[in-house]
């Protein structure tokens, strides 16, 4: 008797595909996925991975100026993290066939973007309190749907990038807290940068639904959960009653609760902003890159002796063995 095999065809890969993601299973790095799932995860993680990394600046500026030897200690870990997390996150993009020299060298050279929120500068210290209750509050509520991603490697990575994230969101409201209930000049550059950061915030979650050209695509691979809109108005509903408790007002005269919604209505966004400093036009678009190239080049030397140690290291295992 002959027994035949069968080789799955394009076909049947598509299909297993398809059968996963609709049973919301997770793709594996050695399964089949067509060519425009593993572009568009490795465009977003790789994005996700370089917001990390160039995200330690604006903070790093304030490891040695923080107010209290307690502060800095503080600071410092949440900047650790974040290079933790885009450690977490260069490797999940490289399970899916780029490797993270070349998603550095794309960085550098304009080639793959990163948030456009870590464009803006850090002018006082009240700037820390606010990233980390703003921007920080923002990935908190766009990232823990990502924790449910359909690629596996990205979904295992956001589990403790989330945990981590939420310490960070707890240090920036502390932050203000504390300077909210001090003197009339700490409230007043608590409220300065809240008014600074409050719209970039909001601007994080990606344009309106209708102008997102990735998210139909996203959603339906369940790389994504929620839109863009549904997320931002997640953010407004939940930062909103915080503010009441620091005490601060949020810059938005348009702000106020919908009983018919349910949900609290804002005021419109400014998108030429949110597309001009993407474009790389933004207060620190150029510097941020520029020192994030020059602290690559200067790292070097390291990368060029961990690899050197490396090959000794298995060099000596095999002769050994």
């Amino acid at each position: 008797m002959t027994v035949t095999s069968h080789r799955p065809t394009a076909g049947d890969q598509q299909s297993d595909f398809d059968a996963t993601i609709a049973a919301d299973g997770r793709i594996e790095p050695r399964d089949w996925m067509p060519d425009r799932y593993r572009a568009t995860l490795i465009r977003q993680i790789a994005q996700h991975a370089h917001s990390e990394i160039i995200g330690m600046q604006p903070e790093g500026n304030w490891l040695t100026r923080a107010p209290s030897l307690e502060r800095k200690s503080i600071l410092l870990a949440k900047v650790q993290d974040e290079a933790g997390h885009g450690l977490y996150l260069y490797a999940a993009a490289e399970t899916l066939g780029m490797s993270r020299d070349e998603m550095l060298d794309l960085l550098h050279s304009g080639g793959q973007k990163y948030s456009s929120i870590f464009n803006y500068p850090t002018l006082t210290w009240a700037d820390n309190g606010a990233i980390g209750w703003l921007v920080d509050g923002a990935a908190i509520v766009n990232q823990v749907p990502l924790c449910r991603a359909s690629y596996g490697p990205y979904a295992r990575a956001m589990i403790r990038i989330c945990k981590e994230e939420s310490f960070h969101q707890r240090q920036g409201f502390s932050i203000l807290l504390a300077l909210a209930r001090g003197t009339d000049e700490q409230k007043a550059m608590a409220q300065d940068a809240v008014n600074r950061w409050w719209w970039p915030s909001l601007m994080m979650f990606g344009p309106p639904d209708g102008e997102s050209p990735n998210s139909a695509d996203s959603m339906a691979w369940g790389i994504k959960r929620f839109s863009n809109d549904e997320l931002r108005q997640r953010f407004v509903d939940m930062t909103v009653p915080q503010a009441e408790i620091l005490g601060i007002t949020l810059p938005d005269p348009e702000l106020r609760w919908d009983e018919e919604s349910g949900h609290y209505a804002f005021g419109a966004l400014d998108w030429s902003e949110f597309k001009r400093v993407l474009r790389g036009d933004g207060p620190n678009n150029a510097e941020r890159v520029r020192r994030r190239k020059a602290a690559h080049d200067d790292g070097a030397w390291v990368r060029e002796a961990a690899t050197a140690y490396a090959a000794k290291q298995a060099a000596r295992m095999e002769q050994s063995a």
